[in-house]
């Protein structure tokens, strides 16, 4: 993957997630490990922030219901912080695309 796309994903994840500044060895499946971490831990503490996120990173409502209902209870964090990283990568490339970059 163009490094500067997950550099720029992370950029935008990290906004709503308040995530720790990425290190030199940084790849998209640890930097979806950690916001599965954050993801877990708003789950416990703070769901209704977790949708709130959700809702304004504008992931579909269908793909929320079908990760809460229908993941594994110890793949849900993980699931949701693969999709909610797609639609974030979907916003950078989307970006880049109009923008003339």
């Amino acid at each position: 993957m163009d490094q500067s796309l997950l550099v720029q994903t992370y950029h935008l994840v990290s906004k709503d997630f308040e995530l720790p500044e990425n290190s030199e060895d940084f790849s998209e499946e640890k930097a979806i490990g950690i916001l599965a971490k954050a993801i877990s831990q708003l789950m416990d503490r703070n769901l209704e922030r977790l949708l709130q996120i959700c809702y304004r990173i504008d992931l579909p409502e269908h793909r929320l219901k079908q990760i809460l209902h229908e993941s594994e209870p110890d793949r849900v964090a993980l699931d949701l912080a693969q999709a909610l990283w797609d639609r974030q990568k979907q916003k950078v490339e989307i970006r880049r695309r109009y923008s003339g970059i």
